[in-house]
């Protein structure tokens, strides 16, 4: 992210706190750079974290591959007992099988339409399909949510994690009707879109606008082209990443300048409205259109309906075939 800009430019305003010249007073108001940004203490996203790890470990005792599994593999790395894992050819990611998986809440079409188990929706977000998932997702979610948390404060990034995971649940289980689905990816891509949505809609606090820009859709191009190879819920990171984006309009704005700092500040340099015309723009499209996406999306799952009936190209989005390997293995 580009770096935000702390205090007033005192080159213009040598004398800040005596106030600058009269003929800057006008200039003072329309500067709507961020004078203090108050900071918490990220507690929740380290809470996900040992949350995510735990159930992983509850998921491996009820997993009991040596119990379990009668096949010609041996379990991997049998000396751990209990919590040994499946073997490396029916799971190579290093965690348990895909019965215990859908035991414990796994997302899948058949269930959550026909037998009313609509809770996998956001179960799914808290299972990982092995060591190698997990650890994946837990570092980059610390790498992001420690520092949104920081600026932006535990309600709204819980809010943002949720939400954007269940919004990729909803599009994962609309297009990918005959797998099963787990992981916090939609939610963590729904962080990164929240990332993209906050550097449009405080435009104008940035230093380095092009840099922001460029690393943020860079981080989401790389992770998108990662979800076309097989056996990756791409449209998970999809309905995550534009959940978030459009909550990012909504829960991520910052006041303008001289809101924030309205009792320290000369009346010359106060503002009476909290925010910008175009934030407000950019709050109310953004919550239109993410209403309507959940409704039209939930009602087309529990009607049963099949998203690649609407978008015949869209399975390239999760998947594309190449000499290597076949999507539909």
């Amino acid at each position: 992210m580009g770096n935000r800009d702390i205090e007033k430019n005192r080159e213009n305003y040598p004398n800040y706190h005596q106030g600058p010249p009269p003929q800057q007073q006008q200039q003072a108001s329309s500067n709507y750079v961020i004078v203090s940004d108050k900071r918490w203490k990220s507690w929740l996203v380290p809470l996900i974290v040992i949350a995510d790890i735990a159930i992983f470990i509850v998921g491996m005792v009820i997993n009991n591959c040596p119990k379990n599994y009668f096949g010609v593999d041996s379990c991997f790395a049998r000396f751990l007992g209990r919590v040994s894992f499946q073997p490396l050819r029916e799971n190579p990611l290093l965690g348990p099988s895909s019965a215990t998986l859908l035991k414990m809440g796994a997302l899948q079409w058949e269930r959550v339409v026909n037998q009313h188990q609509g809770w996998r929706l956001i179960s799914c977000i808290w299972l990982h399909a092995g060591v190698v998932h997990l650890v994946a997702n837990m570092v980059t979610l610390v790498l992001i949510g420690v520092r949104l948390e920081q600026q932006f404060g535990f309600v709204r990034i819980g809010i943002l994690y949720l939400v954007s995971g269940f919004g990729g649940s909803v599009l994962s289980a609309l297009f990918l009707q005959r797998n099963i689905s787990v992981g916090a990816s939609g939610a963590l891509f729904g962080l990164l879109g929240a990332m993209l949505a906050e550097l449009f809609t405080n435009w104008t606090i940035y230093a380095n606008k092009a840099a922001a820009l460029f690393s943020i859709l860079l981080m989401v191009a790389i992770n998108l082209a990662i979800g076309m190879l097989p056996h990756v819920d791409n449209f998970a990171h999809i309905g995550g990443f534009l959940t978030g984006f459009f909550l990012g309009f909504i829960l991520l704005m910052r006041p303008r300048f001289g809101w924030l700092e309205r009792h320290q500040l000369p009346d010359y340099a106060r503002v009476k409205t909290k925010y910008l015309p175009y934030q407000m723009v950019f709050y109310f499209i953004a919550l239109a259109v993410l209403v309507a996406g959940f409704v039209v999306g939930l009602v087309m799952l529990f009607k049963g309906k099949n998203g690649n009936d609407s978008c015949n190209w869209c399975h390239y989005l999760d998947c594309v075939p190449t000499s290597r390997w076949q999507c539909d293995t």
